[in-house]
Order: C-alpha cells, then sequence, then structure tokens
C-alpha cells in the first residue's frame, strides 16, 4: 500500500511541534553561535540571551517553524515513503520482514529531503532572521526590532529582496538535506532492523533509541552546511556579501579557520535526540495506522 504522508498531517503537527517547542532554544543558540562572533560559547549564549531578553529570547522566531512543521515533515516522510515503495515495490509491514538495501534507503531518503529543502527553505530563513535579533522586549524607550514578528519578516524580505530572497540560502540548505537525510533515515532503519524480532514492528523504545540515534548521525554530518545555509540567510544584514555557497565557505575558513564548520555542533547534537526521537515514534504509529 502507498502511504501518502502528507496527506495525514495531523499526527506529524502533534508530535513535530512538540519536539520543536522543545528544541527551539537549543536551535536559537545554535543559529547565534553560527552567526555571530560575539559569543564566547554555549554558556556564555545562554546567558546573555537570558539577561538581555528573557526567557522568551529563547523563543524568537518559533511561530513560523510550528506552523509549518506539518507540512514540512508530511512531505519528507510521505517523499520517502512512496520513494522507499517504487525502488522496492513493498508495503510498510513487508519491509519489516525483508528490509530493503541501504542503497535503497539512502536514494529514498535524499529524494525526501531534496524536497522538503524547497518547502522548508523561506519558514527557515524567517526563523533564522528573527532568531538574531538581539534587541528585547519591546519597552518604552527601547530600540525597536527591525522585524516586528514573522509576517513583518517576511514583508519586509520580499519588499526589499524580491521573491528570490525568501529562499535566500537554499542551495545551501539542499545541499545540506539531501545526503544527510539518507544518512537519517539509514541509521533509523539499521538500528531498528538490528534490535527488533524478524517480521516484528519495533517497539516504542527501539523507535525512540533509533531515531534519536539517527537525528545525531544526520546533523553530525549536516553542521558544516547548516553553518554555511545559516550564514547566507543573514547575508547583506550584518554587511557582509557571498558571492554562493563556496564564497562563504572560502570566507568564513579564512577568517575563522576549519574550526568554523563545527559551531552548533554540540547543540545541534543534544537537541537531535529528544526531538527525533519524538518525531520517528509518530511516523511509525501513523504507519501502521495507515499501512
Amino acid at each position: 500500500m502507498c502511504v501518502f504522508g502528507w496527506l495525514f498531517p495531523s499526527g506529524y503537527a502533534s508530535s513535530g511541534a512538540v519536539g520543536l517547542v522543545l528544541g527551539h532554544p537549543f536551535d536559537t543558540v545554535k543559529v547565534r553561535l553560527q552567526t555571530q562572533t560575539t559569543y564566547r560559547g554555549i554558556a556564555d549564549c545562554m546567558v546573555r540571551i537570558y539577561r538581555h531578553e528573557s526567557l522568551l529570547g529563547f523563543f524568537k522566531g518559533m511561530s513560523f517553524p510550528v506552523a509549518s512543521i506539518a507540512v514540512v515533515n508530511s512531505v519528507l516522510f510521505g517523499v520517502y515513503s512512496n520513494a522507499l515503495l517504487l525502488l522496492t515495490a513493498t508495503s510498510h509491514q513487508e519491509r519489516r520482514a525483508q528490509p530493503p538495501s541501504y542503497m535503497h534507503i539512502f536514494l529514498a531518503g535524499c529524494t525526501g529531503g531534496f524536497l522538503q529543502a524547497y518547502f522548508l527553505a523561506p519558514f527557515d530563513l524567517i526563523k533564522v532572521r528573527l532568531q538574531n535579533q538581539t534587541e528585547p522586549r519591546a519597552q518604552p524607550g527601547s530600540p525597536r526590532p527591525r522585524y516586528q514578528g514573522p509576517m513583518h519578516c517576511a514583508a519586509s524580505i520580499f519588499q526589499e529582496e524580491g521573491p528570490r530572497g525568501l529562499f535566500r540560502g537554499a542551495w545551501a540548505l539542499t545541499l545540506r538535506d539531501t545526503p544527510t537525510l539518507g544518512i537519517y533515515f539509514i541509521t533509523y532503519e539499521g538500528l531498528c532492523h538490528q534490535y527488533t524480532p524478524e517480521g516484528q514492528n519495533p517497539s516504542s523504545a527501539t523507535v525512540l533509541v533509533a531515531g534519536g540515534f539517527a537525528g545525531i548521525a544526520s546533523w553530525v554530518t549536516a553542521t558544516p552546511l547548516d553553518v554555511i545555509k545559516s550564514r547566507m540567510q543573514m547575508d547583506g544584514l550584518r554587511g557582509k556579501v557571498y558571492r554562493g555557497v563556496l564564497d562563504c565557505m572560502v570566507s568564513s575558513v579564512r577568517q575563522e579557520g576549519v574550526g568554523v564548520f563545527l559551531r552548533g555542533l554540540t547543540i545541534n547534537s543534544a537537541r537531535a535526540f529528544p526531538v527525533n526521537a519524538v518525531t520517528f515514534l509518530s511516523y511509525e504509529y501513523l504507519l501502521r495506522w495507515w499501512g
């Protein structure tokens, strides 16, 4: 049976939103570390955000990701499931009895990652722009931030940078997500297969652990291009203009050394486990329900 994940987004919305809310403060710190050079590390960044912007500072830019998580996850998991079905001609239940090859899993994951990137790009751009606003909550006499909210941010980008501006950094996002989501699904399917008796569905505990480690594996691979993606999304707002992905890489290395590609890796990995554990648990139950 073909599983059209994008037709059943409500399950992805509920579980994905919970994981996103839990992980967003970590994501905000990660984005700041990748795009700003004023912080000495994770602890310094967290302390300064809390002191200057209060607890709400960690949740800047969260509304658009929460609103779009159902669509983005439905595209990713729907394309992955259907691509795997086309490559192997087996249903979800049959795949548990006769697992597909890792090459098929990788190709299906890459396909899902490639298509997801274009749905995700505008939402991710707006999120990153809002997360980088360091102004505290509006108070009498305090400076007003450049963007007053996600809709104002989207409208401002459209007016100032044109329709293409909403896809700034999309190429780096595509380069990040295409191979890493192949690795993401290989890790998940491999761990589930190893720790599940033949012909049975994986237990909830197995799904949670496999999903968590899949998230870590994908972010270890994705972090270098995630740094470049975030910097290109902020391109022009801080005076630096990159001519493309390669120019951004070269400029970043020249100014900050090769270690720049590892910025945010620790906090990415810490965030990845719980968020992706919950996401995969939702995915499995939806497949069993509709499969």
